[in-house]
């Protein structure tokens, strides 16, 4: 880790620590109620005791199931259509219309529509995932390709290159960084869907049938705030790995060289 990665990551401990002093402290005060809000090492220790419970683990399993194939079909389509429509301005203007029609409809709205089509099962879910997370992965590679280098695009087809061939050795690699990005925006949108799909559609199981069930326990708020707690943790880890992988892969971009800076 450079100096400045070292001081990133004290700092947000710092703030960890803080926000988990000022909750703790407002629950022991009895500023707020412990009915709703109970201390945070309450909270923290019931969220590592989930750790430890089968069903639990079963459930959180189930949704990074939902979460992983509809993140890896959201890949799927969107980076082929955004090579498309970002390689053909005939193509992309026949179906903008289309797009920013389809791109602004929430994806919970859609819950009672998918689930009358697919029925109450891991589809819908899935689908629902796949549908949000398809929208930065797309508009990213339509952009990436914008910003390839017109000069190396040149060169090839001075060299005899025709039109694929460019796309594929100059336009997708120049791309791959705008592609990455978009992927790390989609998995946290990706699993926002999982767990809201779970929440408000009441079927199947997973982290949200944990946290809609929690409601109605004798301790309901401290396991739906632990909940909330896995959630959250989960978050972190999949976009510090996601982050991690783009430092690897691309160490070139401008803004890598200047963390390392």
């Amino acid at each position: 880790m450079t100096g400045r990665s070292r001081r990133d990551v004290g700092l947000g401990l710092l703030g960890a620590l803080l926000a988990f002093g000022a909750c703790e402290a407002v629950s022991r005060a009895g500023i707020v109620q412990r009915t709703y809000l109970p201390p945070a090492s309450t909270v923290l220790a019931r969220a590592v005791g989930l750790a430890g419970d089968p069903a639990f683990l079963d459930g959180l399993g189930a949704t990074l199931r939902a979460w992983a194939l509809g993140l890896a079909l959201a890949c799927v389509i969107a980076v082929p259509v955004g090579l498309l429509l970002g390689s053909l301005p005939v193509v992309d203007t026949a179906v903008r219309a289309i797009v920013e029609f389809l791109r602004p409809l929430p994806s919970v709205a859609l819950i009672p529509l998918v689930s009358l089509l697919l029925g109450s099962g891991a589809e819908t879910e899935v689908t629902l995932i796949t549908y949000a997370s398809v929208w930065p992965i797309l508009f990213n590679t339509m952009y990436g390709l914008g910003e390839s280098e017109p000069l190396a695009k040149d060169t090839l087809r001075a060299f005899g290159f025709g039109r694929a061939a460019v796309l594929l050795r100059v336009e997708l690699a120049g791309a791959a960084p705008f592609i990455a990005a978009g992927i790390r925006i989609s998995a946290a949108v990706a699993l926002i869907l999982a767990v809201a799909t779970e929440l408000l559609s009441g079927f199947g199981e997973g982290l949200g049938i944990f946290i809609a069930q929690a409601q109605s326990a004798t301790d309901g708020t401290r396991d739906v705030l632990a909940g909330v707690v896995w959630a959250g943790a989960l978050g972190l880890v999949v976009n510090s790995a996601l982050v991690w992988g783009e430092r690897r892969l691309f160490p070139w971009t401008p803004e890598r060289r200047a963390a390392r800076s």
